[in-house]
């Protein structure tokens, strides 16, 4: 088969389209004949040495794809060989082959393209197990989705209009904001030209956000706390702003709020299972009505992966970059 690689920790430049050795459909585990994969901030951590696949992981990038069944092991349960599907995956995406435990298999949502498939699973994933099993998401809360032109940002604003919370996001530029309302966002901010804090007040008249979905990490955190609400819960997914930070306990003591931080590619295959089983249950119908879609900023060939790291260093693109094979 062939894959990207990194031959050696850098720049986009250090990726390389070469041959790689087959993967074998080992005991409860499948392998794809790989569609398309698409472009996640964790491949361009990974690319600079600054994130190590989890443990029996493979080496090579890709959190996420789309692609036929073409080999299953032995204790694989509901697919069967030329099913098409899209898998979350800890590494591995960025081939055109890729073995995955058969339990975060699952089937391509009705009426989708299956290229356009791999913008789902890793989002999806991401969104539903925070908002929902982390942070508890209700019908009538106000949300806080940063970064919301992004892949994760576009789906969560989605996601959360869908379950009848009230939307606020921020992002950097106009363009970029309008997609957000376009999507639902009912409050857009630009964090380039204003306090989040002082707008999250306003909007909310002083009430604050329950949830908050933040990629940002320490940069945002002591502000993030600020604009809780009252038994407000913080989930940080991303550390984009870096990783040491100060906080006044006595703020959450306060509020009674609660400060969660989270990892997917590193949890337990179990884990994983169950994710994926609630996104196929839960957020599947809702991509097959179109209630929730995709946003895919554009497509390139699996070859030309170093450029599609260069666009998202650029922080020009919006939703997802995929690479197809």
């Amino acid at each position: 088969m062939k894959a990207v690689l990194p031959t050696g920790p850098g720049g986009p430049e250090v990726l390389e389209y070469a041959d790689a050795p087959d993967p074998e459909p080992g005991e409860g585990l499948v392998v794809l004949d790989v569609a398309a994969t698409a472009v996640n901030r964790a491949d361009l951590l990974q690319r600079q040495g600054r994130y190590a696949p989890p443990a029996g992981a493979s080496e090579i990038l890709g959190l996420e794809c789309s692609g036929t069944v073409r080999a299953i092991g032995n204790a694989v349960e509901g697919i069967e060989v030329g099913q098409e599907v899209c898998a979350l995956l800890a590494g591995g995406g960025y081939a055109t082959r890729v073995a995955v435990p058969w339990g975060q298999v699952m089937p391509k949502p009705d009426g989708m393209e299956l290229v356009t498939a791999a913008a789902l699973p890793e989002v999806a994933a991401t969104v539903w197990s925070n908002l929902m099993m982390v942070a508890g998401l209700r019908a009538g809360d106000v949300l806080l989705v940063h970064g919301g032109a992004g892949g994760i940002g576009t789906f969560a604003i989605q996601l959360g209009v869908a379950l009848g919370a009230r939307v606020l996001t921020t992002s950097g530029s106009p363009e970029k904001l309008a997609l957000c309302e376009g999507l639902g966002a009912e409050v857009t901010i630009d964090y380039r030209e204003q306090d989040f804090v002082d707008v999250v007040r306003e909007a909310t008249d002083g009430h604050g956000v329950d949830v908050i979905l933040d990629i940002m990490g320490a940069s945002y955190l002591s502000r993030n706390v600020d604009a809780l609400a009252t038994e407000g819960r913080l989930v940080v997914i991303g550390m984009q702003g870096g990783t040491t930070a100060e906080i006044d306990l006595n703020v959450l003591l306060r509020k009674r709020a609660a400060l969660v931080a989270t990892n997917l590619r590193g949890r337990p295959v179990t884990e994983k299972t169950a994710i994926c089983a609630a996104v196929v249950e839960h957020v599947w119908p809702l991509v097959a009505d179109g209630t929730i879609r995709p946003i895919v900023d554009r497509t390139l060939p699996l070859a030309e992966a170093a450029q599609a790291h260069r666009l998202m260093e650029s922080g020009q693109s919006t939703g997802k970059i995929l690479l197809a094979t």
